[in-house]
């Protein structure tokens, strides 16, 4: 009778154990205790890439803070890692992870799409869910209570776009802003949509032309037709917001149909992944990317950049594949920082402490500081920066605190390339 009621506690102690997921706490027998949020990215389909890069940043900002002991005294930090290739998914894994796995705080995603699905259920069950790298204004435009974003949205990389175009492009075209001729492809999802909106709506502000849109499904296999509309309106600017594989083949199309814009600019996305260049080799060169900081930048604006690289290739034997890692990296040490001052996985307490927390641009590894607007939860402080592909590698070359160099405008021709 002894022996069956000392087996009956202990199965009652693993129930018990495997349970404190609802807390996002555990910590028997003397065991650090640990404290779990749910990652959510696409790790498989046409966003795994980006997906699976974005994580990495998340990995290692919990390796780094594992290693030099935990938040709030010593606790653990550990990712419950899932796959969300689609809209779907994510709403399926979020209530995986909160009905089943009892978390209460989930970070991601890096699509829009993904974070506006999941975000959507984390909020029906009371759950906090941290954004890095969505950038669709809508994901914190909707009144939610639990929505926290770190990185800068679609409004900001269309701002940041326009002012480039208006403070440097158009007089390096010679000529005036008004005159510039803007083109505009996107993929159809929130992604592309939402950036290719707010692009046209500041433009239009700064009575900058449109020359044409051309919207298309990022599963396209010919972009021919987008790329023969867009030599027929003859743009004096392309911007360009697309996932990787759409991203590199518009570019070659735009090679074989001879296409020449004087400027073209990535939005994010595909256009600045190493991947990306791989893929174009030195055709690459000349295009301009708004997009997250990346590594050819001012180091002594972003502190802490060099211990990232560093550890980023202990962890993984290569060289980071874009700045989605980093600003993962960056936003998930805010989230840990935050945890740190609460002491435990509480989604009221981390979203008053996450609204309470501020950083001065310049002192985080992307540059970015950090003040969280009160009724949104969006970081005010997170801006995109503008690079160039320069003999294959991504120089940040505006604003002029990040900037490490000048642009080279306009692009070179097809006929006058080497």
């Amino acid at each position: 009778m002894r022996k069956w009621i000392a087996l009956l506690m202990i199965s009652l102690l693993a129930v018990t154990t495997a349970c404190s997921g609802s807390t996002g706490t555990r910590g028997e027998g003397g065991k650090k205790e640990t404290l779990q949020i749910g990652a959510l990215y696409p790790l498989s389909g046409a966003a795994a890439l980006l997906g699976d890069e974005s994580f990495r940043g998340a990995e290692l900002a919990v390796k780094l803070r594992n290693k030099n002991g935990g938040v709030a005294g010593g606790k653990h930090v550990e990712l419950v890692k899932t796959d969300a290739p689609d809209a779907n998914a994510a709403q399926a894994e979020a209530n995986r992870l909160i009905t089943q796995k009892g978390l209460h705080l989930i970070l991601g995603s890096y699509s829009s799409a993904i974070s506006f699905a999941a975000s959507e259920v984390a909020e029906r069950n009371g759950v906090l869910y941290w954004e890095m790298g969505a950038i669709s204004d809508p994901i914190t435009e909707r009144g939610y209570k639990y929505v926290i974003r770190t990185n800068p949205p679609a409004s900001e990389f269309a701002k940041v776009e326009i002012q480039y175009i208006k403070e440097v492009v158009a007089p390096k075209l010679g000529k005036s802003p008004t005159d510039v001729r803007i083109g505009i492809v996107h993929e159809d999802s929130l992604y592309g949509t939402t950036v290719a909106e707010f692009i046209t709506k500041m433009a239009k502000e700064e009575k900058m032309q449109i020359a044409t849109t051309q919207p298309y499904n990022m599963k396209s296999v010919d972009l021919s037709s987008v790329v023969l509309n867009v030599k027929q309106a003859k743009p004096d600017v392309l911007i360009a917001v697309s996932y990787l594989n759409d991203a590199i083949l518009f570019w070659r199309q735009a090679k074989e149909l001879g296409l020449d814009v004087p400027v073209f600019i990535g939005t994010g996305g595909g256009h600045t992944m190493s991947d990306f260049q791989k893929a174009l080799g030195k055709d690459v060169n000349g295009i301009i990317d708004v997009d997250f900081p990346q590594y050819e930048i001012n180091k002594s604006y972003t502190p802490g950049l060099e211990e990232f690289l560093k550890l980023y290739k202990e962890t993984y034997n290569e060289e980071p594949r874009s700045g989605h890692s980093l600003a993962n990296f960056m936003g998930t040490n805010v989230l840990l920082e935050v945890i740190d001052k609460v002491g435990t996985i509480d989604p009221d307490k981390i979203k008053q402490a996450a609204l309470e927390y501020k950083l001065e641009p310049g002192k985080s590894a992307t540059g970015w500081g950090v003040d969280f607007d009160q009724a949104k939860g969006q970081n005010k402080l997170g801006q995109p920066y503008v690079h160039q592909w320069i003999d294959g590698k991504l120089v940040t070359v505006w604003p002029k605190g990040a900037a490490v160099q000048e642009a080279q405008l306009p692009m070179p021709k097809w006929s006058e390339r080497k």
